[in-house]
């Protein structure tokens, strides 16, 4: 059970990465939501939940704090934090240095997940007193859950930022319609929607 979890883990990992490629710093950054949703905000993030679940849960810190400040607010009172630190990149911080830390932290949290069984205890700091305890496979379950939840975000965002869509590299899961046979589809659809008229 574990190595199906991670591996459906490490596929919502690939496809958050797989959006960014081709974009550039700008593209990256830009807010493309109301509440200020962006692309190398969701690797951060991701990067963040990550060394928190797989790590500090488990008593194993990310090895150098310094390079991730923001996560100081999740387990202390720190009243002037950023509460959205982990959501956006820093102009210091470029995509090839999130990105990179994203897949470093991969692997340090790959070393839990190896070197732990389902049923190992941890600690969730930042959780409520009554639910703190427990096991690498209750996080792995909720990790796995989150970052397939911000690969949809994902998605759609690249597809907002250049019509670019698809599933995976090897499989865009889309009909293979033309632009124009898309855009009658769109079309149906708005006047399905329309036909209610709240």
């Amino acid at each position: 059970m574990k190595a199906v979890l991670h591996r459906q883990l490490q596929h919502g990992r690939d496809a958050i990465v797989w959006k960014t490629e081709g974009l550039g710093e700008r593209a990256l950054r830009l807010p493309r939501t109301p509440t200020g949703t962006n692309l190398l905000g969701l690797v951060k993030h991701c990067a963040s939940v990550e060394i928190g679940y797989f790590g500090l849960t488990f008593g194993r810190p990310w090895p150098d704090a310094s390079e991730v400040p923001w996560l100081a607010a999740w387990t202390s009172d720190a009243p002037d934090a950023d509460p959205q630190a982990d959501w956006y990149a820093t102009p210091e911080e470029s995509a090839e240095h999130v990105l990179g830390l994203y897949r470093r932290v991969w692997a340090f949290a790959d070393a839990t997940i190896a070197e732990l069984p389902l049923d190992a205890p941890g600690t969730v700091p930042w959780w409520g007193e009554d639910r703190r305890q427990t096991t690498l496979g209750a996080v792995l379950a909720h990790v796995l859950a989150d970052v397939q939840r911000h690969a949809g975000h994902a998605d759609i965002l690249r597809e907002g930022a250049d019509g670019a869509v698809g599933l995976s590299r090897r499989n865009d899961n889309m009909p293979g319609w033309e632009a124009q046979e898309r855009a009658a589809y769109v079309e149906r659809l708005r006047g399905i929607a329309e036909a209610f008229g709240d």
